[in-house]
């Protein structure tokens, strides 16, 4: 097992509503100040994704992302920020001609899809490798593609983080390796519960585990009800945890979590109840070759 675990905080994403959880942050002073409890609470890294504050809506309008880090830099100088690069990739297939794009599809460059990366240098910035199912619309992240998207990252100084979704991904990803794209020990997280990826389970964290490249350093995590239960199947499986409410919107049974700070003290309550230790940001930043 980890000597510590690092605990990272999804706090909004993009598939989560507001129409979910009123408690979802949407501004960039809102999301900020989610990140910073996250931190309070335990976390020593937050995932970012960004919102239209009129809307609620995701976005990928750089001065949102560069508003939300600064606010999160002028009182925490330590705790990790991780960029979402995952938007830019959806395809949604016109019903008479399905090889053209319908309404909804959001396809764009790699590079475009890295931008807000090269210009904000974040500590991470997550690499997602799936080409997949989902819902009515395909995600597609191409070999090519990604190989362009993580010259960008790299270029940058920035580290990745492999969003691994399926099997298929993990040989994608030990084929990155091999090549040079991914310099190892690469850092991973195995993604359970969309509807046509990886299912959460025991098994699945074990098997997943099995087939990551030597040395990785990995966190394993589920959506919506699993959430939870993955936190003590990750750590008992050596991996670091997360949670937040990109990733589901109870803290338990018909209780909705009126917070992402809420969900760290329960996801370090588990770990620490199973004998584990959390990582302050300053020890993960060390565990993972980030600068201190």
């Amino acid at each position: 097992m980890q000597s510590r675990v690092i605990i990272t905080c999804a706090v909004t994403g993009n598939q989560t509503t507001p129409e979910m959880t009123p408690h979802l942050p949407i501004t960039p002073e809102q999301i900020a100040e989610a990140c910073l409890g996250a931190a309070e609470a335990g976390a020593a890294s937050v995932h970012i994704h960004v919102r239209d504050p009129k809307t609620g809506r995701p976005s990928m309008e750089i001065e949102y992302y560069r508003d939300v880090m600064d606010r999160i830099r002028a009182r925490n100088r330590q705790l990790i920020i991780n960029l979402t690069t995952g938007p830019g990739g959806r395809f949604v297939p016109d019903a008479n001609d399905p090889k053209l794009a319908a309404p909804g599809t959001t396809l764009m460059r790699p590079e475009d899809r890295v931008a807000h990366i090269a210009l904000l240098k974040p500590d991470i910035a997550t690499l997602d490798l799936n080409t997949m199912n989902s819902g009515k619309q395909v995600v597609i992240n191409t070999p090519d593609n990604v190989r362009r998207m993580a010259a960008v990252i790299n270029n940058a100084g920035v580290k990745p983080e492999i969003e691994l979704f399926d099997s298929g991904d993990i040989a994608l990803c030990r084929d990155l390796v091999s090549d040079g794209t991914l310099k190892g020990p690469v850092l991973c997280s195995v993604v359970m519960g969309v509807k046509y990826g990886f299912q959460p389970s025991p098994e699945t964290v074990l098997y997943a585990r099995g087939l990551l490249p030597p040395g990785t350093a990995w966190t394993a995590f589920g959506t919506g009800r699993m959430a939870f239960p993955m936190v003590a199947q990750s750590y008992l499986a050596g991996g670091h945890v997360r949670v937040g409410l990109e990733d589901a919107v109870y803290l338990g049974k018909d209780v909705l979590a009126e917070s992402n700070a809420v969900m760290v003290e329960k996801a370090r309550g588990i770990v620490e109840s199973l004998g584990g230790q959390i990582a302050t940001a300053r020890q993960a930043r060390e565990m993972l070759s980030l600068p201190v």
